[in-house]
């Protein structure tokens, strides 16, 4: 019996932090990961590799900005994949080393192996070296999601897939069905057309990303379309199976997977991407050992202070829900491990910045216009394009635009949306501001270096106190 003062299960963005939190306070901790390699989803299966492959695609095929005029195609050849997959995995194998680096410079215990409650108080792990258990004062579980798997959809891990297994193909199909208009689908499906894939996305509600400012979506599913995305929007799948290729296919499996519509169309591709919604990974816990129990997605119930109904056990994470970011479960875990340790604290901001990696890039902070209306606030909206940046015509982005929302009475700042180069980046500018309650003047008077992006903020700014005045 091994005993520590915090053991964590899961060795992602939540469970990290609050290892190291932890013993930075001066305390044991031990971290199991059933994967073979520490990261958790993010580093292995999800965030880092889907976004070292979204690099990738833009080095290889100098996309930049719209999957458009690609003269090369990587469908159906190992050795040009493999150019893709070998930028990913060091970017992988790197990101793995500097977790290993972290906790072994913390002197922070790590397990491999499936570990599962034998009592609030216990953990027994199913590891490599044999079976293990462990005696901890306060736990954490931070196991995150996996793709959801419905048993009517014929899974083989090749030709119809989940997220997890598409770095895995052995090569790219020509043709793709994705399942989903959500963030991972909307994001894979602008990686795989500039790869020569034909990619056909099928989105049950009228537009993807439908918690993203409207006009910004306008602009992504245009610059998608543009680019050779074929959008089915408001369509549900009723069946998926596979099917014979007819005569003259150039399908190299001799099969096309089918999906056959609500509304009576049906889809042939080669290979299919179920992508609507994930599971809480908590099936394997043996959670009623501990008293605790999963909702129907496998999630955990928690506090503010991120404490199951067992208090001295903690979640947070993916596991846990809403809003399920790398980003927001690195600041959960920190703070979780604070609060079980006495250590003093601040909760988690409300204003939480949101990065969609699709080629354009989206990112978004605040209010939307849509949830301004509702609500009766009044506001003004201020939009800098690309294009009449100076950065914007060196990067040769032409649909970038940053959108600004500003109180029409105070002009304090609302809400930042942008859409193209370095988005995920230039929103943080507004969000520091807007932590601050800063107005619309601040970017008037502000000097920006030049020629930057960060020079929308002051164009948008001049835009919607433009308008209020009437200008």
């Amino acid at each position: 019996m091994r005993y520590c003062d915090l053991c964590v299960i899961g060795s992602g963005p939540g469970g990290q932090k609050a290892a190291i939190q932890a013993a930075k306070l001066g305390k044991d901790v031990v971290v199991i990961e059933k994967m073979e390699f520490v990261g958790g989803v993010a580093i292995n299966t999800g965030t880092i590799p889907s976004k070292a492959l979204r690099e990738a695609v833009l080095a290889i095929t100098s996309a930049q900005v719209r999957a458009v005029g690609v003269s090369e195609s990587f469908t159906g050849s190992p050795d040009k994949l493999q150019r893709l997959m070998s930028a990913t995995q060091r970017v992988i194998r790197a990101e793995i080393d500097v977790v290993r680096s972290h906790f072994a410079t913390n002197d922070i215990h790590v397990i491999q192996g499936v570990g599962s409650f034998v009592d609030d108080k216990t953990v027994q792990v199913d590891g490599v070296r044999g079976i293990e258990r462990i005696h901890a004062e306060k736990f954490l579980v931070a196991v995150g999601t996996s793709p959801a798997r419905p048993a009517s959809v014929p899974f083989d891990r090749t030709t119809v897939i989940t997220s997890d297994e598409i770095l895995h193909l052995p090569t790219l199909p020509r043709s793709m069905i994705i399942v989903g208009g959500g963030v991972i689908g909307t994001e894979y499906a602008s990686m795989l057309t500039p790869l020569g894939v034909k990619v056909t996305l099928i989105e049950g509600r009228p537009r993807l990303l439908d918690f993203v400012d409207a006009e910004i979506i306008e602009a992504l599913q245009y610059n998608m379309r543009q680019s050779g995305v074929v959008l089915r929007m408001g369509e549900k799948v009723v069946t998926i199976k596979r099917i014979e290729a007819p005569a003259g296919s150039r399908a190299e499996s001799g099969s096309l997977i089918e999906a056959v519509l609500e509304s009576g169309k049906t889809l042939r591709a080669e290979c299919l991407m179920y992508c609507i919604g994930r599971q809480g990974a908590t099936d394997l816990l043996s959670l009623a050992s501990a008293g605790l129990k999963a909702d129907e997605r496998g999630r955990l119930k928690v506090n503010e202070f991120y404490q199951t109904e067992v208090p001295h056990i903690y979640a947070c994470g993916d596991v846990i829900g809403f809003p399920a970011l790398a980003s927001t479960s690195m600041e959960q875990g920190r703070l979780a491990a604070c609060h079980m340790f006495s250590e003093p604290r601040e909760a988690v901001q409300d204003l939480l910045p949101y990065g969609i990696y699709a080629i354009p890039e989206i990112s978004m902070v605040g209010w939307t216009e849509e949830r301004l209306t509702q609500e009766g606030i009044p506001y003004e909206s201020g939009i800098a394009q690309y294009r009449e940046i100076a950065r914007g015509q060196l990067l040769d982005d032409e649909i970038g635009m940053l959108k600004l929302l500003i109180h029409q009475d105070s002009h304090a700042v609302l809400g930042v949306h942008v859409i193209g180069t370095g988005a995920t980046e230039l929103v943080h500018i507004g969000q520091a501001v807007m932590a601050f309650k800063g107005t619309a003047e601040y970017f008037v008077n502000a000097v920006f270096n030049y020629p930057t992006l960060a020079e929308c903020y002051k164009v948008a700014a001049y835009n919607a106190l433009n308008k209020l005045k009437n200008v």
